[in-house]
């Protein structure tokens, strides 16, 4: 009979640790980092115990990764698959589109629940948070490759501007997915453009950034 109880315990704690995160993400995506308490969460997750958070996810800093690792390995997922695609391109749109594509296909797969977007703008808005966030996203070898793809296309852009352009960069593609996906929430997909379309004018405005001209170095 213990035996049998087992699986039944841990697919309830792991569905719990689910709820949570959805209560989690989407709370921080409408309040920010700070508004939300675990008690909110726990409450939202309709979860009788308020130090369920702190349980399945020890502490705030835990519980952000966990989001974030929910949704970085599909988004990585759809990433390997376009740089296997493009190969050794020369085209820095082609490397543009693998940072941008990957996160606007993602959340279009979510649809209409999407807060993803929104949540990560609230992280990467908060200093407390942002370098946790940014320091995740490189270790992934496909954002790197990505990164080092579009480098080859710009060799006579200093160092400096690179770094900077790339911080630009980042935040015009989560700032602006996050503004989208938020108008789409609350008014529906006759709102805005469809995340394909989106994910157009994001590229070309970022491929449009990487080669502006440097008139200070």
């Amino acid at each position: 009979m213990v035996t049998a109880a087992r699986p039944l315990s841990s697919n309830r704690s792991e569905g719990t640790r689910l709820v949570l995160l959805a209560a989690a993400e989407r709370l921080f995506a409408e309040r920010g980092m700070y508004a939300v308490s675990n008690r909110q969460i726990s409450d939202a997750a309709g979860q009788g115990n308020n130090a369920a958070v702190c349980y399945h996810f020890g502490s705030r800093t835990d519980l952000l990764r966990a989001i974030e690792k929910k949704h970085r390995e599909p988004i990585e997922a759809l990433r390997d698959r376009m740089l296997g695609d493009i190969g050794h391109s020369a085209e820095l749109r082609d490397w543009v589109a693998c940072l941008v594509r990957p996160l606007t296909d993602h959340l279009d797969e979510l649809g209409s629940a999407s807060c993803y977007a929104r949540f990560a703008a609230q992280a990467m808005a908060d200093p407390t948070y942002r370098d946790v966030v940014t320091k995740d996203a490189l270790s992934s070898p496909q954002l790197m490759q990505t990164v080092r793809g579009i480098n080859r296309c710009l060799p006579d852009l200093p160092k400096r501007v690179r770094y900077e352009r790339l911080v630009m960069a980042r935040n015009l593609l989560m700032h602006t997915c996050a503004e989208h996906e938020g108008a789409l929430a609350q008014h529906g997909p006759r709102a805005r453009s469809p995340w394909p379309l989106a994910a157009d004018g994001l590229v070309d405005a970022i491929t449009g950034l990487w080669q502006a001209p440097v008139r200070a170095v």
